[in-house]
């Protein structure tokens, strides 16, 4: 089983089709890029890098690509293109859960393969992420074929005490990290409730502490399992991202984090990104990111959206009645990274006007001055990607150009919207 799933799985640089990026040669270097980080709480420069090393949350492939998963993987093509766009070169993992609780309890009400639900649904992810232009990752790995990356990152965490058997599961003791909770500050209390929220088990009888965390499950009845010196299993939840972040991303003892961004949804900052960077600490003694990057949770007219209250939008639901995957893009970036926002008719609507008076600018003959519009742009964008000021000059540019004002050059604006913002119309 795991043979035949490493080979659907490990794509690499195949992920899913390659954007090819526009050159901006006629550009001055851009300015250092910023980003808050969760675990300071400031926003930071990034430094300047020929090479960074970026690792995003991928999805548990149990549903479609939701507005929620788009917007955050928007944010960090942003990232990825402008650090691109400044001539660095961007090691770029995305992991996919493809084991775990929920997968297997959505295909168990399904009727269905839990392996063919996978499968499905990532491909409808890829298709999702060609609509919306998103740039792929360098490698994209699945859970299962990290098995033997979690089985030697368990074995090594177990030489240095860190491990512990529960009945016949294994657990990775966090107050061994001494910064645990640092990157995510809340209050032991906190921790607790949003732990048995999100997969965690608090109350297991045999823990040493409510908040360690399962890194091998032994295989359960009807669930599937895999032979390992751990004994027949599979691996647990933040065990996966932090192997595959180590063996994929290559840190070297040349950068004082291991790497330079930990992204993925403010749902993520507890406990996910804390276990993981908790897991990588004791590993190697460094920090695991000098940026934690999160976005912000996009809602549905008013109401949070969640699988559990059924008003999820789909991405590919959208596509297929019609709207310009365009327009999505450009809706889900007119708000703040991290802000929480909410999608609505009036929203989308609103996107697609924009996007129609840009097509009409852009078709003029002559344009107002661009080299003041792509300036703004990557300013704003260099700003902790204050997306919401770059459609604002993009508006204001699109009307002074339909007002007849002259100077500029199309394919240099083209080029950067392209290059930058993944536009292109």
């Amino acid at each position: 089983m795991a043979g035949l799933l490493r080979k659907q799985y490990d794509i690499g640089v195949n992920s899913w089709t390659q954007v090819n990026l526009p050159a901006l040669t006629y550009l001055k270097e851009l300015p250092e890029l910023a980003l808050s980080d969760t675990a300071s709480l400031e926003i930071k420069k990034l430094g300047k890098k020929s090479s960074y090393r970026m690792y995003v949350c991928g999805i548990t492939p149990y549903d479609s690509t939701h507005l929620g998963h788009a917007a955050t993987y928007l944010t960090f093509d942003l990232i990825n293109r402008y650090l691109r766009a400044r001539g660095s070169e961007v090691n770029y993992v995305q992991n996919i859960t493809d084991i775990d609780d929920p997968l297997l309890e959505r295909a168990n009400r399904d009727g269905v393969d839990w392996r063919e639900l996978a499968e499905q649904q990532i491909d409808l992810f890829r298709a999702d992420m060609v609509s919306l232009r998103v740039i792929p990752p360098a490698h994209y790995i699945g859970a299962v074929e990290a098995i033997p990356l979690v089985v030697d990152a368990v074995k090594e965490l177990t030489l240095k005490n860190s491990i512990y058997e529960v009945d016949t599961d294994l657990y990775f003791a966090v107050r061994n990290d001494s910064e645990f909770g640092e990157r995510s500050h809340l209050s032991a209390e906190e921790m607790i409730s949003i732990f048995s929220e999100r997969g965690g088990d608090p109350l297991r009888q045999g823990k040493l502490d409510p908040l360690d965390c399962l890194v091998w499950m032994s295989q359960r009845a009807d669930e599937p399992g895999w032979d390992s010196s751990l004994g027949k299993g599979r691996p647990g939840w933040h065990i996966e991202c932090t192997a595959i972040a180590m063996k994929y991303l290559e840190p070297t003892s040349a950068n004082e984090t291991l790497i330079d961004i930990q992204g993925g949804g403010s749902d993520l900052i507890f406990p996910h990104h804390e276990m993981c960077a908790s897991q990588a600490r004791v590993l190697t003694g460094r920090e695991l990111a000098s940026h934690y990057v999160h976005t912000g949770m996009i809602g549905l007219d008013g109401e949070k959206m969640s699988k559990s209250r059924g008003n999820l939008v789909f991405v590919s639901q959208l596509v297929s009645s019609g709207v310009d995957p365009m327009a999505i893009r450009w809706a889900l970036i007119s708000g703040h990274y991290r802000t929480e926002r909410m999608w609505s008719h009036e929203l989308l609507g609103k996107a697609q006007l924009e996007i129609a008076l840009l097509r009409e600018a852009l078709s003029k003959e002559q344009l107002a001055p661009t080299d003041t519009l792509i300036q703004s742009i990557i300013n704003a964008l260099s700003n902790d990607l204050d997306t919401p000021n770059v459609i604002a000059a993009l508006n204001s540019w699109s009307r002074e150009t339909i007002n007849g004002s002259s100077g500029g050059e199309l394919t240099e604006v083209r080029a950067a919207l392209d290059a930058l913002l993944g536009l292109r119309l």
